[in-house]
């Protein structure tokens, strides 16, 4: 008898984290469902993606692993998908633990390990970091060409 894992996230700024735990829930089962959170269900949850709805949908389609990919539109989705897909097991990534216990009368819930060093809200913030850093250097281009503008003067 086959089974069938689903899973849920937004996968903004798609890393190798990404990639192994899709690939660990994949491995659970014998297909693979992932929920990609909309740009509006985001928004509801106070988070801004760095990449569009569209695009990431188009990303996680083009995983081996991957078998199926559907929008995440709220939070009382998840049991509705359960049934409709008859999943056999939930799957998330264990910053989500005990989280979704409340679906185990549907499913089997499990939270997998992150993969240490690696997390969307990292990249951003060395991203952020390195943009202030450029913005400083940009800066003092500027002070020097203004410089050199009024020593031509």
């Amino acid at each position: 008898m086959s089974k069938t894992v689903i899973t849920y996230g937004t996968f903004d700024l798609f890393h190798i984290g990404h990639l192994r735990l899709l690939q660990r829930l994949r491995a659970l089962g014998d297909r693979l469902i992932v929920g990609v959170s909309t740009d509006e269900f985001n928004a509801l949850k106070n988070k801004q993606s760095s990449i569009c709805f569209e695009d990431r949908i188009e990303i996680i389609s083009g995983l081996k692993c991957v078998d199926l990919v559907i929008p995440e539109n709220d939070w009382q989705q998840k049991e509705r998908d359960i049934e409709q897909y008859s999943a056999d097991i939930l799957g998330m990534g264990e910053d989500w633990l005990g989280k979704f216990d409340h679906l185990s009368s549907h499913c089997e819930v499990v939270y997998l390990p992150r993969t240490t060093g690696i997390s969307s809200t990292k990249i951003k913030q060395n991203l952020s970091i390195l943009g202030s850093e450029h913005r400083e250097e940009f800066k003092k281009a500027l002070d020097v060409i203004s410089n050199l503008v009024d020593n031509l003067s």
